[in-house]
């Protein structure tokens, strides 16, 4: 059955037109409206972070996170208090379990994976190619290092 064309033009302006409503505006993002900054301190330098919903380092509280990695950037073996859920976007992340970085045992994720990672999980990753994932789960994001001296966080 086909929609008169009169149809068809109002239906699209009525999904522009919720598209544009204030209170979605305000929680749905386009890709070229994903504003990334520089990541935390407990990150090396060279990634880039956006906040996409909630305070990742609040209390408590939900939050989604994307963390932007370029080709060859790596996470050093750490632990999360809490659950990390992760989406691959682009790129391919490797990650190995373990207290050691050790590339020969990293597993590849493409763009279109997802994991998930519970409390106290030992695990580390790196980028191949330019990486962007998104994280959600609860706050607060915290990484721990299992040898500190792997943590970037500036030293008092």
């Amino acid at each position: 059955m086909k929609l008169p064309f009169l149809a068809v033009v109002l239906s699209s302006v009525a999904l522009a037109t919720f598209a544009m409503q204030p209170s979605l505006a305000q929680n749905a993002f386009t890709p070229d409206q994903v504003k990334y900054g520089p990541a935390p301190p407990f990150l090396s330098p060279g990634s880039q972070l956006a906040v996409l919903e909630g305070d990742p380092m609040a209390s408590s509280g939900d939050f989604t996170i994307r963390l932007k990695m370029p080709d060859g950037y790596k996470v050093a073996p750490h632990t999360h208090p809490n659950r990390e859920n992760v989406t691959v976007l682009s790129g391919t992340l490797k990650v190995g379990m373990g207290d050691q970085f050790d590339g020969s045992k990293m597993a590849a994720f493409p763009a279109g994976s997802f994991a998930y990672m519970d409390p106290s999980m030992h695990h580390y990753a790196a980028a191949s190619g330019e990486t962007v994932v998104q994280i959600h789960g609860t706050s607060p994001v915290k990484f721990n290092y299992i040898n500190p001296a792997d943590d970037p966080s500036p030293k008092k």
